[in-house]
């Protein structure tokens, strides 16, 4: 089995990780005691919070590559229930532990990752929804995780301020889990990425799409945070129906 033709190597994909993670720690690096506490932009959730989510995640990411590269099974959490408490506790710790926490964790990730022997990224692991993916996916999906919990930090990073190289990408991600779903509406998501290159995606199940009709227009920031329920459709051009829980 191979990587399948236009999915990006995760090899590459490492340097827009290290990019991203940069950017998320340099935001964390710069609030302090009392604005770490504040709210995020998640339901009940402050920033500690958000933040523990991720060194969480980073570490169940190393869990699935560790899985990908033993064959030994690794899940990614032990259970809901342990990585909620785990979040919880994250939640009330000082502002210099989260830092440290985030830092390590995500160095662990980017070590796990280098290591992986190129027949390894093919092999098949169980994500966090339940579901078998192959590990080169592990890595596509803390890309996503990465730019949409910095914009949900509320720490002056807005969904269109994911760079170029990576919103078509979390676009072409997003669109490929909720393609398919019965819950989710009929609609042509089309981006209008700068320098006048459009890309367009169908969803809706494939019965669905002759009578489609609708279509939604967009700058790439903007259909990102509406697919994903961060934002609303204001910016949008088109009929944007309501859309049904990302996850």
């Amino acid at each position: 089995m191979s990587i399948p033709a236009g999915i990006t190597h995760p090899t590459a994909l490492l340097a827009s990780i290290e990019h991203a993670t940069g950017h998320v720690l340099d935001a964390v690096h710069a609030m302090d005691e009392i604005s770490v506490h504040r709210p995020s932009l998640l339901p009940n959730w402050t920033r500690a919070h958000v933040i523990s989510h991720l060194a969480r995640g980073a570490d169940g990411c190393v869990n699935l590559l560790t899985w990908a590269r033993t064959g030994v099974e690794h899940p990614m959490y032990t259970s809901k229930e342990d990585r909620d408490a785990d979040i919880r506790e994250g939640g009330v710790r000082s502002h210099r532990l989260l830092l440290e926490d985030l830092r390590a964790s995500s160095a662990r990730l980017i070590e796990a990752a280098r290591s992986l022997s190129p027949p390894a990224w093919t092999a098949e692991v169980v994500g966090a929804p339940g579901k078998p993916i192959p590990a080169y996916e592990v890595l596509r999906s803390r890309l996503l995780e990465l730019w949409v919990h910095l914009v949900d930090l509320d720490y002056g990073f807005g969904m269109d301020d994911i760079p170029a190289t990576d919103v078509e990408q979390l676009l072409q991600d997003t669109v490929r889990q909720l393609a398919g779903r019965p819950d989710v509406p009929a609609v042509t998501v089309v981006a209008e990425f700068e320098g006048g290159t459009v890309r367009s995606w169908d969803l809706g199940m494939p019965l669905q799409r002759p009578q489609r009709g609708k279509q939604v227009r967009g700058h790439p920031g903007a259909l990102l945070g509406w697919l994903l329920g961060r934002t609303g459709s204001a910016d949008l051009h088109g009929d944007a129906p309501e859309m049904p829980p990302w996850l």
